[in-house]
């Protein structure tokens, strides 16, 4: 697919091979409170298991300069999605590789557009619904209006939408907001925490059949 699919907060081997090629395996690493959460060791299991043409992501809070480089050097993800402000101390390459998480507006809320980090220091941005309390899963969806304005706004940049994303919405979503990619966790699962194998296949078969329709 030519849209990059991040199947995030998975906690099993048997999901690994459900994700996309060319996307990405997300694991919720160290958040309290999050169903999807799982200790650096238990991540570090399944990034060994993760396809090769697949990425893993590490998804974390708050992170500290320590936790960056145990993710990226001990358990071995490619990319690490943060919620909240990254650390200073990083080195450029380390920098490169993180994923800021920008928060958007929902419908209804505030028409200004949010400021997106420098592309030279990060070339991917994930952009979530503002306000929420735990990152990843809380299937509330951002304003596609303003995600859009973004995506005009920023020509080339790799922009990936999240929350509130479904088998049954994601080809809206693509449509509407034109991202470089799509994140989903709550919107492939049938109970917090759990993913359901056929709403992931059903997730994918949905992006591959929107971009048949815009080939």
């Amino acid at each position: 697919m030519r849209t990059f699919v991040k199947f995030c907060g998975l906690r099993s081997a048997e999901e690994l091979s459900l994700v996309p090629a060319g996307g990405a395996a997300g694991f919720v690493v160290d958040v309290p409170g999050s169903p999807r959460s799982l200790s650096a060791e238990a991540a570090a299991a399944l990034v060994a298991d993760v396809p090769s043409e697949v990425e893993a992501w590490a998804v974390v809070v708050d992170p500290t300069v320590e936790l960056v480089r145990t993710l990226f050097e001990v358990v071995g993800v490619d990319r690490i999605q943060v919620y909240g402000p990254v650390p200073d101390g990083l080195e450029y390459l380390e920098r490169h590789h993180l994923v800021p998480s920008v928060p958007v507006a929902v419908a209804g809320g505030t028409d200004a557009l949010p400021a997106l980090p420098a592309a030279e220091d990060y070339p991917r941005v994930h952009l979530d619904a503002a306000g929420q309390n735990l990152p990843g899963g809380s299937g509330v969806r951002p304003d596609w209006e303003l995600c859009a304005k973004l995506v005009d706004a920023h020509p080339g940049r790799k922009l990936v939408l999240a929350g509130g994303l479904t088998p049954e919405n994601v080809r809206d979503a693509l449509a509407s907001v034109r991202p470089w990619g799509v994140d989903v966790s709550s919107g492939i699962e049938r109970s917090p925490g759990v993913k359901d194998p056929e709403r992931m296949r059903a997730f994918a078969a949905a992006v591959e059949a929107f971009e048949q329709g815009h080939g």
